[in-house]
């Protein structure tokens, strides 16, 4: 369960849940769901249904974003990803290309989604802490101390890429509420899958993420994952009202570090759908809160 693996992901997000991947192995693995399919309806950086397809626990991963510049990312890399890194190899990461994307992401219906997934590409990688609607790193001057190419590795990014799109048959990318997902989740992955949900922060959602949810939106997840006969597991941070809401299941407040996945009076919290084993305590190296 140990180690901190190299990321896979071109997005850095905010919340990102990278390391978390030997935790859901885990999952996968006393699940006996090895092999089968991995949805993600929120998945923003997607880093752990990358890690579950690119070491074989997932033959076919689901990933979903509401956010149309997200989603345009995903689909632009597994489908047209000749043509993205292209456009990696040719734009300039300078303040007046960073303008000129921004105002890309800020019409979304005037563009490609090629161009709009690069735009949203670019600003998550020379935005502070990759948030889309963040500020520049080093300021509109550039008189920080980091400048906005100091998250921007071309060939890094380029690499990962390539990797992704050699796996492209593969990944499925949709553009849908989550909810409307959920409800439909039976017609698309069969009954050996696993869904994993980490929906928007329910405190800091408005300051992190383009779409935020409201108390009735966390509700509702709740409520569509109730009538299906897949496992999922969710993700939250810790609050009183969404471990009232989740009331009924299972429940393991934990924190997460690039090592280990810990149950401990934490700022975050794991919620069970009914059907899903847990795994051991040796395998979590967890300790009682």
């Amino acid at each position: 369960m140990a180690g901190h693996s190299k990321p896979l992901t071109p997005l850095r997000y905010p919340g990102g849940k990278g390391a978390f991947a030997p935790f859901i192995k885990s999952i996968i693995e006393c699940n006996k769901l090895k092999g089968g399919h991995y949805l993600e309806p929120f998945a923003g950086g997607a880093g752990v249904a990358l890690d579950l397809l690119f070491n074989d626990y997932s033959q076919e991963i689901h990933i979903n974003d509401l956010d149309p510049a997200i989603y345009s990312f995903w689909h632009a890399i597994v489908n047209t990803s000749k043509d993205f890194l292209d456009l990696l190899s040719s734009t300039p990461i300078s303040i007046n290309e960073w303008h000129k994307q921004k105002q890309i992401i800020n019409a979304p219906h005037c563009h490609s989604t090629l161009e709009l997934g690069f735009a949203a590409f670019f600003l998550n990688r020379t935005n502070r802490s990759g948030i889309l609607k963040g500020g520049v790193i080093g300021g509109k001057k550039q008189d920080g101390i980091y400048k906005l190419c100091a998250r921007f590795n071309k060939e890094k990014l380029a690499a990962r890429i390539r990797k992704i799109s050699a796996h492209a048959s593969q990944i499925h990318v949709y553009n849908q509420n989550a909810v409307d997902l959920i409800n439909k989740v039976t017609d698309f992955i069969p009954e050996n899958s696993l869904i994993y949900l980490d929906p928007p922060y329910y405190n800091k959602g408005q300051g992190l993420y383009r779409n935020f949810y409201t108390h009735d939106d966390h509700v509702s997840i709740c409520r569509a994952l109730a009538k299906i006969d897949r496992k999922w597991i969710v993700s939250y941070d810790s609050c009183i009202q969404i471990k009232d809401i989740y009331s009924i299941y299972r429940q393991d407040e934990y924190a997460l570090s690039y090592c280990a996945y810990k149950k401990t009076k934490g700022a975050e919290i794991m919620i069970y759908g009914p059907t899903v084993l847990e795994p051991i305590e040796s395998q979590l190296k967890t300790h009682s809160p």
